[in-house]
């Protein structure tokens, strides 16, 4: 199960200064390639023990600031952030032999940021907030379609469902961001951007 790669060289020179425009560049390009959701990224956490686990969520916000997304604060990954706020995202899109590897802190968006969010989402996910008590243990899938069903009727569409307040953002504030590209025989590109100060420097890393 191997496979060659063939791909243009990444060159330092040919980089954005700061990662996040990098990043935005090839989301942009990762986008343009079809790939099926390419906003898709595997989070992992740890516990304060050192206990890892990881999982794919939606990446829903990106900005100079970082990485965004959504969970329920009462999830295994939100509890583990809670206890060890360092945390990795890997963007994995293999169709276009590239990945985007991060590293850094997470914290919680303000809830002004979570409502508008929220509000923007189709009413049918507004009310799937409302039903899951995430990462909890659950009798039966009658019992989380019964709780929708019970959302549904008391909130019908067109009416506006308040935010839960155990759900919100999670912002990812990078220190390390690895840009990984495929060649053949395995001498695959590494850049990685790592937060110097203020600053941030580029170095390449070995396939």
């Amino acid at each position: 199960m191997r496979k060659q790669y063939r791909s243009e060289i990444v060159e330092e020179a040919g980089l954005a200064d700061d990662p996040m425009a990098q990043f935005a560049l090839w989301f942009a390009q990762a986008a343009d390639s079809h790939l099926f959701e390419p906003n898709a990224m595997v989070v992992s956490t740890a516990t304060a023990g050192g206990r890892p686990s990881s999982r794919t969520v939606l990446l829903k916000q990106f900005d100079s600031r970082g990485f965004v997304f959504f969970t329920n604060y009462g999830s295994r990954k939100a509890r583990e952030i809670d206890e060890n706020p360092y945390v990795s995202l890997l963007f994995p899109w293999h169709p276009i032999a590239r990945q985007v590897i991060v590293t850094g802190r997470a914290e919680r968006i303000g809830r002004d940021e979570t409502a508008a969010y929220f509000r923007s989402r189709p009413h049918g996910s507004q009310l799937g907030a409302w039903a899951s008590a995430q990462s909890t243990v659950i009798g039966s899938r009658a019992e989380l379609d019964r709780r929708y069903a019970e959302l549904a009727a008391r909130y019908p569409e067109g009416e506006q469902v308040p935010v839960p307040p155990e759900w919100g953002g999670l912002r990812v504030l990078p220190d390390a961001l690895e840009f990984w590209q495929g060649h053949e025989n395995r001498l695959h590109d590494r850049l990685r951007y790592v937060l110097d100060g203020d600053k941030w420097r580029v170095e390449r890393l070995c396939p």
